[in-house]
Parts: C-alpha cells; sequence; structure tokens
C-alpha cells in the first residue's frame, strides 16, 4: 500500500497510553541542530552487545569523512524498548536511530515514531531477501528500517540418537509426525520435540512457513487472520501430536527442558539459526553430536522457511538529521567491515545475503563443529524466507498465545480453540484502540 494508506490506515488509531514514565534520560533532540546540513551528531538505541565498538568504526571511518558521529546507548529489548521509544517520542525527544524487532515496526509506525526512508535507501533492497526486506516496508512502497539481524527457522537433531534408533531426516511435516511416532515406539521414554507455548515467536514463524498472514490491510481497516486457514493447519498439526503423546508439552527454557536437551530424552529441536548459542547453554554435553537440516515443509515440492526472531535499524520521525542517520542505517547493515563486527562482537546472523557467506562464517558454530557447512546450508535456508505479516498489536496476540496455548498444551485440549481465542482479543484490542477493522 502507498504510504499515505498505510499512514492514513494507523492514524485511526488513539495514542497509546504509556502512563507517568519518566522523560528526563530519554532521547538526544537537544543536541541535534535543526538542519541537515553541517555535521550531524546522531543517538542510536540499541540493545545488541558491543554495538558501541561497531558504531567506532563508522566514527573513525565514514563518519569522520561525513562529519557523522553516532553515540549508541544501550537498551533493553522487547516491548519494554518499545515503550520507552514511543514515550520518548510522545515529547518530542526520542533518539535519532533505533533498534526495532521486525514485528514492532507496525506499532511504531502507527505511532508516527519511524520515518520513512526510502528515498535514501533505495540501493540498500537488493542486499536482502525479499521476504525480509518485506518486513521493513509493510507491504508498501515506503522503508521504515533497514533489516540487521534475522531468525531463519531450521530442524535441529541428535545425529548419533537418531543413527542409533534408526530414524531419517523429515523432509515434510508428515514425515516428521511419523518420525515423533516411530521414536515413541522404539524408545517410550524419549520425545522427538516437545512444543512450547511460552515463546509465541515459534508458533509464528511456523504459521508463517505455513503462509499465514495473521495482519493485512483492507481499504482503510486491519483486517485479521490469525485464525486463516494456514494457521489452523499448524495449530491442529502440532495439538494432534500433543494430544496422542507422540511429543512432549513442555515450555522450554526451563531446567527441565534443558536436561532433556542435555540427556537425550529430547532428541530433536524446531528452532532458528542462533539455536547453537541456546544448545552451548542447555546441553553442554551434547556439543558435536547435533546437525542442523532444513525445516520440514508442507509440500515436499518447495522450500520455504519461517522466522523466529530477528531486528532492524530504523530512524525515527525526531530526528534531525534524517538522511544522516539513514546513511549509517544502511551502512551498519550492507558494509561488509560494519557486518563482520557485528557478527563478532554481537554475535548476530546477519539480514544482508552477501554477509551470511563472508569469512566471519566460514567455519560453523564452535557446537556444530562437525557440519563445517552449518553457514553454507543456513545461507540457502534463509533465502527461503517466506514474508511476514504484522500488524500495530502484536504483543496483544503474543500474550493470548502464551495463556491459551499454555493450558492447551498443558491440558493437551484443542489448540483451534486457543487459536480462535488470540484471533477474537487481537480483534477486540484493535477496537478498543481505535482501530477500523475489516470482518
Amino acid at each position: 500500500m502507498p504510504n499515505t494508506k498505510l499512514r492514513r490506515l494507523v492514524a485511526t488509531s488513539i495514542a497509546v497510553t504509556l502512563g507517568g514514565t519518566a522523560l528526563a534520560a530519554c532521547g538526544s533532540s537537544d543536541d541535534k541542530s535543526s538542519s541537515e546540513s553541517g555535521p550531524a551528531s546522531l543517538t542510536y538505541w540499541s540493545w545488541t552487545p558491543g554495538m558501541d565498538k561497531v558504531a567506532d568504526l563508522w566514527n573513525k571511518g565514514p563518519g569522520k569523512q561525513q562529519k557523522i558521529t553516532v553515540t549508541v546507548k544501550k537498551q533493553a529489548s522487547g516491548d519494554t524498548l518499545v515503550t520507552k521509544i514511543l514515550t520518548a517520542h510522545k515529547a518530542k525527544k526520542a533518539p535519532d536511530l533505533v533498534q526495532a524487532e521486525y514485528q514492532a515496526l507496525p506499532t511504531l509506525v502507527s505511532n508516527d515514531a519511524l520515518a520513512d526512508i526510502a528515498g535514501e535507501s533505495k540501493d540498500a533492497k537488493s542486499k536482502f531477501a525479499d521476504g525480509v526486506w518485506q518486513q521493513t516496508t509493510l507491504g508498501s512502497d515506503s522503508v521504515y528500517a533497514i533489516p540487521q539481524d534475522i531468525g531463519p527457522m531450521m530442524f535441529y537433531y541428535r545425529q548419533d540418537l537418531f543413527k542409533k534408533y534408526g530414524l531419517t531426516v523429515p523432509t515434510t511435516w508428515e514425515q516428521f509426525a511419523e518420525t515423533a511416532r516411530a521414536l515413541k515406539k522404539k524408545a517410550p521414554d524419549k520425545d522427538l520435540t516437545t512444543f512450547s507455548a511460552n515463546d509465541s515467536g515459534l508458533f509464528a514463524g511456523l504459521a508463517q512457513q505455513a503462509g499465514a498472514k495473521w495482519w493485512t490491510s483492507s481499504g482503510d481497516k486491519w483486517k485479521v487472520g490469525i485464525d486463516d486457514a494456514a494457521s489452523e493447519k499448524v495449530a491442529n498439526f502440532w495439538g494432534g501430536l500433543v494430544k496422542e503423546g507422540a511429543i512432549d508439552n513442555q515450555p522450554m527454557y526451563t531446567p527441565s527442558w534443558n536436561k532433556a536437551l542435555n540427556t537425550g530424552k529430547q532428541i530433536a529441536w524446531v528452532s532458528a539459526v542462533w539455536a547453537p548459542g541456546t544448545l552451548t547453554t542447555a546441553a553442554p554435553d551434547t556439543k558435536g553430536k547435533w546437525a542442523m537440516a532444513p525445516l520440514p515443509q508442507w509440500d515436499g515440492s518447495t522450500d520455504v522457511t519461517g522466522s523466529w526472531g530477528g531486528s532492524s535499524t530504523a530512524v525515527t520521525t525526531d530526528s534531525q538529521h534524517k538522511a544522516a542517520a539513514a546513511k549509517f542505517a544502511t551502512w551498519l547493515n550492507t558494509d561488509p567491515q560494519a557486518v563482520a563486527a557485528l557478527a563478532k562482537e554481537g554475535g548476530i546472523y546477519p539480514a544482508a545475503t552477501t554477509a551470511q557467506t563472508s569469512d566471519a562464517f566460514s567455519q560453523p558454530p564452535a557446537f556444530f563443529s562437525n557440519q563445517p557447512d552449518f553457514y553454507t546450508k543456513a545461507s540457502e535456508i534463509a533465502k527461503t524466507t517466506a514474508p511476514s505479516a504484522w500488524g500495530p498489536n502484536v504483543n496483544v496476540a503474543y500474550t493470548t498465545f502464551n495463556d491459551a496455548f499454555g493450558a492447551a498444551a498443558k491440558n493437551k485440549s484443542d489448540f483451534t480453540a486457543a487459536l480462535k481465542k488470540m484471533q477474537d482479543d487481537t480483534v477486540a484490542d484493535l477496537k478498543k484502540q481505535g482501530f477500523g477493522v475489516a470482518q
């Protein structure tokens, strides 16, 4: 949709209630000049480790030549940062640049907190896979951020235990279910994996892979499709496996889950490219025993994956140096030296396709030293990332997921009913905020 339509669509929202959050420490507009010409001092809010070291490369190189200095201010991530940005923007004191998760972009755009940098970033599009770039445009001709890191989803499995139990790595979800059942017959005390309801991003990525579009626009209204056919297919699939006991139903990131991974009670995990870091901590005794493969497919003739996590670099509407900020955001996420530093200092998996095959990723993660082609395969999978469709109240949908699917997984009850609850709560919240909602 064109930018004017998107602005009109999101402008129907009433103001976000931000409470009495203090503004004293927010924003950097006091030290900004009111003109694009001349030196520019920019402030960047980011949670990525080592981002200040990456910014120093800019300040000593391209930034020094262009008289553009960037100061990084470390922030919390997630909803905490979104609220802080909106609070600062309400007082016209937002920083020049912010790191924003992809699903947060519609919320920030709907509050007119992010600038359209399409004119300043026209050369960046070719650096990213279409499905990744689309997340920063919200399906419009505008560009609200430059992709920074991504989380293409993959299938992780214990090579040694798959061999021991005579299991074949599944390439379709039907084969995945058959593998789970086969393992249960051969080793009743083990599970292929678990369905976890404490991280909504996992289910969102699986639905995305199946073709779900949870938020789209219809005229000047939002259309919510969380309970669409693709999402129902995913919910029924996982709910069925949980109900029959073919897989576990415990949440991830708990001591019990860690133990299951570390002892081989759980022998596979549907995750994303960042999984090696988690496994290093959760299952240290299994180093060198895992392998990564593409996510199973719904249609054996296609290759598509979902996305779980990832963020972008955006320019705020409060910045007095939009063009300068856009230059830094583009450099940060496309320049080979910058992206290599991001990988080294921040441990990110870059969104830029050329960076994914750079020297920074010539060796596999230490935990996967047995799979030399780990990053080569990851790069190929990343290119198949499906487009996503986020809306202005992702936080409400995710909160309802945790509650409704958490209960359904625990009780082994109907996942479709939980999905309908997500749909209803999300629609109700949009209406409460003042958005137009298409039926």
